[in-house]
């Protein structure tokens, strides 16, 4: 008799378990129910802002990169300083002036909110922009599982010591990425993404210019490619808007560009350059130049792996309705505030339907009923 109590016990604990994971992990389709469209308004987004600047695939995608190591996939990146003594990780020196492709997250969420009111979270919108950024420059589709949340913390601070600088040299980028969970080989797979975009001198100026106390030259920057980079940064300039494309052997193409650029000496970055300084990364870096299709799978592979980096599911976070802004009231039925939204434990911050949520409820309840029933009539 007790044995069977045990028992009991076990299946309802186990029954509310699933309960309380319903949603909790990332899933492709996540929005089939309840947004449909998301996905699809998010792509036009991305082609309509493509189509007047093919640059701002590059800035998407590495938005999105900034975002998910930086407190994980949890669109941080895109909230809004508060005070010049309280900056956010977009006003950190990795971030401004640099990253671009906020302005199409802003639309898109817009539209969103139009229509599917506090539903999709700006975590999954950056996502999915990514996604159609890649696809959108040449590199391959692939399906991206939903069901971020987004984050209520962004400091300038996190980022010092989250995200790799143009400086870095082999050792330190491949530490960074372990950190993060990538092995070396994803490290120098997800670099490619320098195929697309472009760079202010800033980041590379030290190659020109005083690299060293012996040469002002990086000697390991093919000469011909320095001396074009210094028509484009004069040494001293002061002008903000001054940019290079970072593989102009292919501008807004995803491809195997960039690894046939640093095997000719031609890497932009020190961080870079420094791919040809490892026996390892040297052999990674030599068949990623020879198999552009190989290239594209991995990278793909890597761009859906690091989309799923420390992300906040279930009850965690909150789904913004302005992606520059923590929200900081919640509608609740109980007080009358939206008699269409729920406070649902299971998302206990953010609304959603009322409808999605009796069901949740039921189906766990039911579920409960029915193994409690099995186990007395056949345990």
């Amino acid at each position: 008799m007790r044995s069977r109590k045990l028992t009991c016990v076990s299946i309802t604990l186990i029954v509310v378990l699933l309960c309380q994971n319903v949603h909790s992990q990332l899933q492709v389709g996540f929005y089939r129910n309840s947004c449909d469209c998301a996905e699809s308004i998010v792509k036009d987004e991305v082609r309509n802002s493509f189509i007047k600047d093919q640059g701002v695939a590059a800035g998407l995608v590495r938005l999105h990169f900034h975002d998910c190591f930086v407190r994980g996939c949890d669109a941080s990146v895109l909230i809004d300083s508060t005070s010049p003594s309280n900056k956010a990780e977009k006003d950190a020196p990795a971030n401004n002036p640099s990253l671009r492709g906020f302005e199409v997250i802003d639309n898109a969420k817009a539209r969103l909110e139009a229509i599917c009111e506090g539903v999709v979270s700006c975590a999954d919108i950056l996502a999915f922009a990514a996604r159609d950024s890649v696809e959108i420059s040449g590199g391959i589709d692939y399906d991206v599982p939903a069901g971020r949340r987004d984050g209520k913390i962004s400091l300038a601070s996190d980022t010092f010591t989250n995200l790799p600088t143009p400086f870095f040299n082999v050792d330190q980028l491949t530490q960074l990425f372990a950190n993060k969970g990538f092995t070396q080989e994803e490290m120098v797979t997800l670099s490619g993404a320098h195929t697309i975009g472009r760079s202010h001198c800033t980041p590379f100026s030290n190659r020109l210019y005083n690299f060293s106390a012996t040469t002002s030259q990086d000697p390991s920057l093919d000469p011909m490619y320095a001396s074009q980079l210094k028509q484009q940064c004069p040494q001293g300039s002061t002008n903000p808007n001054l940019v290079v494309p970072m593989d102009p052997s292919s501008l807004g193409t995803i491809d195997a560009g960039y690894y046939t650029n640093i095997l000719a000496n031609q890497g932009l970055f020190t961080s870079d350059q420094t791919l040809l300084t490892n026996a390892a990364t040297v052999i990674q870096v030599n068949q990623n130049a020879r198999n552009a299709k190989l290239w594209r799978s991995k990278f793909a592979s890597a761009m859906l792996k690091m989309g799923q980096l420390d992300v906040l599911t279930g009850n965690a976070g909150e789904i913004r309705s302005n992606c520059r802004e923590i929200v900081k009231v919640y509608q609740d039925t109980i007080y009358g505030q939206n008699p269409f939204y729920y406070q649902d434990p299971f998302y206990d911050q953010g609304p959603s339907p009322i409808l999605s949520v009796q069901i949740k409820y039921i189906t766990c309840i039911v579920s409960l009923i029915t193994l409690v029933n099995v186990w007395l009539v056949y345990g």
